[in-house]
């Protein structure tokens, strides 16, 4: 065999290519290998991370929908209460003016008796003083001689009895 004749040429590629195969392995190989373990390592890390990423969203969205929720219920119950509130004090200032009206009603109605028993009181004092005065003026009239006098006098000693 005759390695320089271009039937030998297969045998020297196939040796060329051993050779740049070890050189390759030894030189090459480990490094294309390691950035490419390296490339899916980092792929790797950043798959996790997303997936982490995408996790984290969806506990911070549910935290938010959850924190929104409590949100919604404290102001349903602060309104309830607002709601309650106003009806309480509604309520209450409905039973103070009723409260109060029956009060001035009431003062009201002691101080018309009131004035109603003066207005009495002095139409009565009125009256007996016209009274009287009439009685005065007739009597004056009627006892102007004496012997409408006298006569009176016998009449009044006659209706009245002993007992």
């Amino acid at each position: 065999m005759n390695f320089i004749h271009p039937e030998s040429l297969s045998f020297w590629t196939l040796i060329v290519f051993v050779c740049l195969l070890l050189l390759l392995r030894a030189f090459a190989w480990k490094p294309i290998l390691k950035a490419l373990k390296e490339r899916e390592d980092s792929i790797n890390h950043a798959l996790e991370a997303a997936d982490e990423a995408k996790k984290e969203m969806a506990n911070l969205k549910a935290d938010n929908e959850k924190l929104l929720t409590e949100a919604r219920q404290e102001r349903e119950a602060i309104l309830k209460e607002a709601r309650e509130i106003k009806e309480r004090l509604i309520s209450q200032a409905k039973e103070e003016a009723h409260a109060e009206g029956l009060k001035i009603i009431s003062q009201a109605k002691a101080t018309i008796e009131g004035e109603k028993k003066m207005a009495i009181a002095e139409m009565k004092e009125q009256i007996a003083s016209l009274s009287l005065d009439i009685t005065k003026k007739v009597l004056t009239k009627e006892l102007a001689s004496e012997v409408r006098q006298e006569k009176l006098v016998e009449d009044l000693l006659n209706e009245i009895t002993i007992k």
